[in-house]
């Protein structure tokens, strides 16, 4: 577990950006982030030469009147109040490989980014930052306007990365300063051969609910709570599909937010996030979603990663 000290939040001049400018100013507050690079690439900033012998300041210009729309917009819906330092970017090119650059070099601790469904505007390749990012990623859907945490989901398999997941959540939950819900679920199924045993299908999932009530005792013992009541729930997967047994618990619940951990701890298994978490990315638009990852686990393979 770490606390986001340097965040990169990624705009694209659409009326998206306030949403994430207001998340990143709550972000902030929490957890007294330093610094916050807000962020927008240009997908062709070439000019023709001729043009530039006429104009040639017309880039430049260019680049500063989109800065200035960048601070206009942030001097608007961030919290004056924060000491915070804040910086404006914009670069030209592909979306996703300049912001894992930008990200590399400035040793970001997590990447802001948004999900569109109906807006205009490209919105960010969020499932590909999610896979090669060398640090953890907060996706924010069009329909969350404005951030709370008053409860929290965090899918869990007891694994390294849930853990990650959890501590992250028990963070923003202790520095919040209120009351915060967090429950922890674990989705299980029920073998195909249970029928070989002599139990019946209902018999069976009460033992694989038993046997995972019994590994979340172990996992929580090997974290730090620091008061914050977790609250277990077993869920049966009836259809193979844990990810919509995520969701209806999410929905059911009315939670603020999603926290899963992303599967690569190391610079081998890094572009893997885990079935879940990608099928969550894909198909999540009503939940904020944070995947998290160990701040440089994908440094090792960076050069790999820009070539992509």
């Amino acid at each position: 577990m770490y606390t986001i000290k340097k965040l990169i939040v990624c705009l694209d001049h659409t009326e998206m950006d306030e949403t994430l400018v207001k998340f990143a100013s709550f972000i902030a507050k929490i957890n007294q982030t330093k610094k916050i690079y807000f962020t927008n690439v240009i997908r062709n900033l070439q000019v023709p030469k001729d043009i530039l012998k006429e104009f040639p300041n017309l880039v430049e210009n260019m680049v500063e009147e989109r800065k200035g729309q960048m601070k206009t917009l942030v001097d608007k819906h961030f919290e004056k109040e924060l000491k915070t330092e804040l910086s404006y970017i914009v670069k030209e090119g592909q979306l996703s490989k300049k912001i894992l650059k930008l990200a590399h070099e400035k040793s970001a601790d997590m990447i802001l980014v948004g999900r569109k469904s109906t807006l205009s505007g490209s919105g960010v390749v969020s499932q590909r930052l999610a896979r090669r990012a060398s640090c953890s990623l907060m996706i924010v859907p069009e329909s969350c306007t404005s951030p709370k945490v008053e409860k929290l989901l965090v899918p869990s398999d007891f694994s390294d990365y849930s853990k990650d997941a959890l501590e992250e959540a028990i963070m923003i939950a202790e520095r919040h300063g209120r009351h915060v819900e967090i429950i922890c679920q674990n989705v299980f199924s029920v073998p195909s051969g249970y029928h070989l045993t002599g139990k019946s299908y209902e018999e069976f999932a009460a033992i694989m609910k038993t046997n995972a009530e019994v590994n979340f005792k172990k996992f929580i013992r090997k974290i730090d709570t620091k008061n914050v009541t977790i609250h277990p729930e077993y869920t049966v997967d009836n259809n193979d599909d844990p990810v919509e047994d995520i969701f209806l618990k999410a929905k059911e619940a009315n939670v603020d937010g999603i926290i899963i951990g992303a599967k690569g701890r190391t610079a081998a298994t890094a572009l893997f996030i885990g079935s879940i978490a990608e099928r969550l990315i894909q198909l999540n638009d009503k939940f904020p979603l944070v995947v998290t990852r160990p701040k440089g686990k994908n440094a090792g393979i960076l050069d790999y990663i820009l070539e992509i």
